[in-house]
């Protein structure tokens, strides 16, 4: 059953309505890793043949030619691309910073020198006032000398200024390059934190379910142990092995590759709406098998019911205590539903019973027949979140049975 929906990725919602809120779960897991699987295999099938439509480069001597970076003995390590790439960054962002210096510096000294230049006007009124060649002469060579003299000054606080500037561009330029390699820095460790955080929750959980699986091995291998050594205790004590009814011929049987042929009346469909046909499936698949007997198939299993609703379900078990529990043929699909009473509600599993064998939907565990799977889960509990472990049977009402149609 749960191939079948992988393969067509498609439940029923009759189905779906059977499922509880962790057989639910699983089943959507399910489904998306066969999303993500063929998905995988989509992507891998096209980059295939994208590889064989690309001609791949070759050289002179007709072999495809590769570069790996890392190789040659020109290429630089990843960690100096990463840092000539930073210090690049950093001197670019110095040089915008040093321009903008630079011009506030060239505005602060022309305006510092140009009130310091002596006033013509002040000059042409002293010749006037001199009368005098010579004076005027003095007084020429004096503006020269001021003019020199400012000029001096003014080139040498322009190469003081630019110095200023260089060496504060210099200091900025390392200093931007140490905040870029802390943040990149930081940025890696963060990811690399994250990365390893996933990890080990993924081992956890893969450790998890390592041990669970190992568990239900052992305990399943302790229980075949114990049964080997009381048949082997009976026998050798002489002890008589009850007689088991022999089982009867599945109808219409064919050799075919491990399968039986259904009457060409009943299609095989994981779902049907109607009750008949649910009890014609029961009477030509499941009573050759003896679902619904004991294991020693002497008679049927107190905790056997037939076609019920789950309100009736819930509404025997609600009588008894938590561990109550009963298996019914669900009215929806061709399948059973096991009931148990917890302490505050009733959950319902979905019992798979196709393949020849039993199977609570999503379990890894199969069984032969109805009554395996029931001894099974009487020692061991459903799920390891509920705990939940099969006690007491629930028996039919006083004076009614509810299987009456399956056997007749």
């Amino acid at each position: 059953m749960l191939q079948q929906i992988l393969t067509d990725m498609f439940i029923d919602p009759d189905l779906l309505a059977e499922l509880n809120e962790e057989q639910k779960q699983v089943l959507f897991i399910k489904m998306r890793e066969e999303q993500v699987r063929r998905w995988k295999e989509r992507e891998a099938r096209l980059e295939k043949e994208e590889n064989r439509l690309k001609k791949p480069k070759t050289g002179m001597d007709s072999d495809v030619w590769v570069w790996v970076m890392g190789e040659h003995h020109a290429d630089k390590p990843y960690v100096q691309i990463c840092n000539d790439a930073l210090a690049e960054k950093a001197a670019q962002q110095a040089q915008r910073e040093a321009d903008e210096l630079r011009l506030k510096k060239e505005a602060e000294l022309v305006k510092r020198f140009s009130g310091m230049l002596p006033d013509p006007e002040l000059l042409s009124w002293r010749e006037e006032e001199q009368r005098e060649h010579v004076r005027r002469a003095a007084a020429a060579q004096e503006q020269t000398q001021l003019e020199e003299e400012f000029k001096k000054r003014e080139s040498e606080e322009r190469r003081m200024a630019e110095e200023e500037v260089r060496r504060l561009e210099e200091k900025r330029k390392q200093q931007i390059y140490m905040d870029l390699r802390k943040v990149k820095e930081e940025r890696d460790d963060k990811d690399w934190q994250e990365t390893l955080r996933k990890s080990k929750a993924a081992d956890l959980r893969r450790r998890s379910i390592a041990k669970q699986t190992r568990d239900d091995h052992r305990r399943r291998s302790v229980k075949a142990l114990e049964q080997g050594r009381v048949a082997a205790t009976a026998k050798a004590f002489g002890g008589e092995k009850l007689a088991l009814l022999p089982r009867p011929k599945p109808r219409n049987l064919t050799l075919t590759s491990d399968t039986l042929n259904l009457k060409k009346g009943v299609p095989r469909t994981l779902s049907t709406s109607g009750r008949e046909h649910i009890i014609q499936w029961f009477q030509e698949e499941q009573l050759p098998l003896r679902a619904g007997f004991e294991k020693d198939q002497s008679r049927i299993a107190p905790w056997f019911h037939g076609i019920i609703s789950r309100e009736d379900a819930e509404n025997l078990l609600t009588e008894g205590t938590p561990g109550y529990f009963l298996v019914r043929v669900s009215e929806r699909i061709w399948g059973y539903v096991l009931s148990y009473r917890c302490k505050d509600a009733v959950k319902h599993f979905l019992i798979d019973a196709t393949d020849g064998c039993y199977t609570l939907l999503g379990d890894q565990l199969h069984f032969s027949s109805l009554a395996e799977l029931v001894e099974y889960h009487e020692g061991e509990p459903i799920t390891m979140s509920g705990g939940e472990q099969l006690l007491h049977p629930c028996g039919q009402k006083a004076g009614s049975v509810d299987y009456t149609d399956l056997f007749t």
